[in-house]
């Protein structure tokens, strides 16, 4: 499974704007249709649970699991 910080630097390396930096980090992209994609990504250093994994890579990220690793 991915790390936090996996998940910074795919938004980092994918276009993604830093739009909130709190206790999180927040990012949003939009899309060339006018869609804006969202997600939190935690400061922490720990590994991102299966769960809450598959649904940042569907439904925030909208991509596949092959494209995130090669983006990072």
């Amino acid at each position: 499974m991915p790390r936090w910080k996996d998940l910074r630097n795919y938004c980092e390396r994918d276009g993604w704007e830093l739009y909130k930096d709190t206790d999180s980090c927040f990012y949003r992209k939009v899309l060339e249709d006018g869609t804006v994609l969202r997600t939190k990504v935690s400061k922490g250093s720990g590994e991102i649970h299966y769960h809450w994994w598959r649904e940042i890579l569907q439904k925030q990220l909208q991509t596949t699991q092959e494209h995130f690793n090669e983006v990072i």
